[in-house]
């Protein structure tokens, strides 16, 4: 069947899963206060809808002037094309752009006035309506270009506040409005209260690049915070059942688990291939006991080491999306893997799994919280986050979740210092003998990265395994190789070069990592082949001597007579001495020419010095130049 096809019955089926609960669904809009300033005749206060993109200002406000540009409204394209700037001069209130909604994304409005130096986007809405939440559009080549680039605050405003905007600043008034986040978050006490509502799958696009992104940035935050009882965090994970009339189709056993009961679409929307949607329900089951079992143990904060970790090792375009996987990751933070098994319970059974009960329980509204629909959605003291997620921003909603004056330090400075390599290494690898470890501490908190040391580079995984490569690796514990030492002499299997492997040296054989067994060279008749020898082992090596007076040449495996021996050596003195003659006598000369040319070159002189005057004597009185001067 088509690959269409298939994500047509996907499609639907979702469809059904997701309106089995229309009734009494009831998502809640995010709001800010937006409060006009000027002109005098329209001052007062507005309700707008806070975009789920951007970065706005929790706990904070922010001041601008409003402009309505006269062409490209809707901000579907780059200003630039029509030579528009919203740049703000110095001194003045920042640039707010109003634009119009329809023909494209929200976001792509707001990233076309970032562009075009805006400091916040208004969009009116076209119809009157109740607000509704400007969200982030469904993940496609061209929106990942800018969908994590877009860090100005964004807020949908009602259709007829909008069009008494446009009105005033069409007749020549100058409009002012304040942005208010400052209520968007209740404080009520001196502990923050926040939930995650997250995926395991790693393959949906761009959405789940920013989810990973997010996570990998804000863990050591989160630890810090969590482990000082400033906040109290709780993972949650988004499941769907399928209509009980549906539960023996083949969409709902590849989907589903606990006959039908707990479902997940399939990652690559395409049932005929890759992984099942309940490979992804699994995997959820599995972080959500990770976290209980964390809870109890008094370290919930290690489930940001795990997701963090299942990240890095276990990702979907990898094939390694997997309980394999998840168990070594499990295993190197020290979690109780039977008691995380015994939580996640038969994904088999007829009944309700308790775990995932809840959750679904959870995923209703309370309060003044409406259903959680949108993955993924950050929820800080019972009121859901809207904007981008990222570290700064994020960090500034919590903090503003504490009643004022008792914020932690956290929420004060711009540093986070950890040091999560003390507890357990971080769950990376480390070389006990050579005290090596790859768990390094940054301000995101700990990374298992294969460390250099002494210029010389570790390879691996950094979790589970580390090994020496390339030049210089013989002198970090002997490169992971074998050696040892015997009867004054010490051998290694450590090549070092490039790709070196270890490799027995000559004299052994063996894998060159754990053993190199000593080769008998004399019984693999490998020595010693000629009559007159006899061999004897050694450790690594091997001897050999002659019968009789004869002498044996290793590199010839060969026995000769001494006597030829002393008579070359006697030859070898005589040339010695005829050499060394010669040297005397051609030393001789030398000194006895060099004394000659001296004695000849003074006699010179002292014939010289009777005719003429030289350097070292006073010049004779030239008696014609002084009569010249008389005259």
């Amino acid at each position: 069947m088509g690959k269409s096809i298939w994500k047509l019955l996907f499609l639907g089926f979702m469809f059904l899963c997701l309106n089995v609960r229309n009734s009494v669904s009831r998502f809640v809009v995010e709001k800010n206060s937006l409060m006009v300033t000027s002109p005098e005749k329209i001052k007062g206060s507005h309700d707008s809808a806070i975009g789920n993109f951007g970065i706005p200002q929790y706990g904070g406000s922010m001041a601008g002037s409003v402009v309505y540009p006269k062409e490209n409204r809707k901000g579907c394209k780059g200003f630039d094309d029509f030579g528009i700037s919203f740049q703000s001069k110095p001194g003045a209130l920042p640039t707010f752009v109003l634009v119009d909604r329809g023909d494209c994304f929200f976001a792509l409005k707001a990233w076309n006035a970032q562009k075009a130096g805006a400091s916040a986007v208004l969009v009116a809405d076209d119809i009157e309506e109740a607000l509704i939440t400007m969200d982030t559009p469904e993940a496609d080549s061209s929106s990942e270009k800018y969908m994590e680039n877009i860090t100005i605050p964004s807020a949908l405003i009602a259709k007829g506040f909008g069009e008494t905007l446009k009105k005033e600043i069409s007749g020549g008034e100058m409009v002012n409005v304040n942005l208010d986040w400052r209520e968007a978050v209740p404080h009520p006490d001196d502990r923050v209260e926040y939930e995650l509502w997250t995926n395991s799958n790693d393959e949906c696009g761009v959405k789940c690049d920013m989810l990973m992104h997010f996570v990998k940035n804000f863990r050591g935050a989160a630890q810090i915070l969590e482990k000082g009882g400033y906040t109290q965090f709780t993972p949650h994970y988004i499941t769907w059942y399928c209509p009980q009339s549906f539960t023996l189709s083949r969409q709902c056993k590849s989907q589903c688990i606990n006959h039908g009961r707990y479902c997940a679409p399939d990652p690559e929307q395409d049932f005929s291939s890759g992984y099942e949607g309940k490979d992804v329900v699994l995997e959820n089951l599995r972080q959500l006991c990770v976290f209980r079992v964390a809870n109890e143990s008094k370290k919930p904060w290690v489930w940001w080491d795990y997701v963090t970790d299942f990240q890095i090792r276990c990702p979907m375009k990898e094939k390694k999306y997997n309980k394999e996987c998840a168990d070594s990751v499990i295993k190197s933070l020290g979690l109780d893997g039977q008691k995380i098994e015994k939580c996640m319970g038969d994904e088999h059974a007829d009944s309700d799994n308790p775990v995932l009960k809840d959750e679904q329980d959870a995923q209703v509204g309370k309060g003044s919280r409406g259903d959680v629909t949108i993955l993924p959605t950050l929820v800080v003291n019972n009121r859901q986050y809207r904007g981008k997620l990222e570290k700064g921003a994020v960090l500034k909603a919590i903090c503003s979740g504490f009643e004022e004056t008792t914020e932690p330090a956290v929420c004060l400075s711009g540093d986070v210092e950890t040091n999560e390599c003390l507890d357990n290494n971080g769950g990376c690898w480390k070389d006990i003998v050579a005290n090596i470890t790859a768990c390094k501490d940054t301000f995101r908190g700990r990374v298992c990265e294969c460390p250099v040391v002494d210029g010389v580079q570790f390879k691996g995984d950094g979790y589970s395994h580390c090994e020496v490569s390339g030049p210089g690796k013989c002198k970090i514990n002997n490169g992971g190789c074998w050696h040892e030492s015997k009867d004054g002499h010490t051998y290694s299997a450590c090549l070092d070069s490039e790709d070196g492997k270890c490799q027995c040296p000559q004299g052994f054989r063996g894998d060159g990592i754990k053993t190199c067994q000593d080769v008998d060279e004399c019984k693999e008749k490998k020595a010693c082949q000629c009559p007159e020898c006899s061999c004897k082992n050694t450790w690594g090596s091997y001897e050999c001597t002659c019968s009789g007076d004869l002498l044996y040449i290793r590199d010839h495996d060969t026995c000769i007579s001494k006597e030829a021996r002393e008579v070359r050596s006697g030859w070898a003195a005589v040339w010695v001495i005829l050499i060394g003659l010669a040297l005397a006598a051609g030393g001789a000369y030398l000194v006895y020419k060099y004394k000659l040319r001296r004695y000849m070159d003074s006699e010179i002189r002292a014939i010289m010095a009777q005719y003429m005057p030289l350097d070292s004597q006073s010049e004779v009185p030239n008696h014609t130049n002084d009569e010249h001067e008389r005259a």
